[in-house]
């Protein structure tokens, strides 16, 4: 079996500064970016991979059904920062099988796991 790796996530929004505001309170640094003349976006690294953030254009819905996990150094501070910004807070922090793990939706509504690296 071949290794496989996450290398692009896109995420296409109407909010495009809440959401970007909500994923750097977790620690991803954004930088806008337009590749030829495709639209204005903001990429961010994240592992060995990249995290954009598109604009949706306006007749289109927003898939709120994506579900996300990070692993990060403080997932409580992260909760309280990510709510401040436009997300809700849906379990604070516990001890799970999977590790210490918090769940926030972001402004879109998608589900968001938040487990302490």
């Amino acid at each position: 079996m071949a290794d496989v790796s996450l290398r692009l996530l896109v995420l296409k929004t109407h909010n495009v500064v809440s959401v970007c505001a909500f994923y750097g309170s977790l620690g991803l640094t954004f930088t806008e970016e337009q590749h030829g003349k495709g639209p204005l976006h903001h990429s961010a690294p994240l592992g060995d991979g990249i995290i954009e953030i598109y604009p949706l254009p306006d007749d289109q819905t927003v898939d709120s059904t994506t579900r996300l996990g990070f692993a990060i150094a403080d997932p409580d501070a992260a909760v309280e920062s990510a709510a401040s910004l436009g997300g809700r807070v849906i379990k604070s922090g516990r001890d799970t099988p999977w590790g210490y793990m918090a769940l926030v939706a972001d402004p879109d509504g998608r589900t968001v796991e938040l487990y302490r690296a």
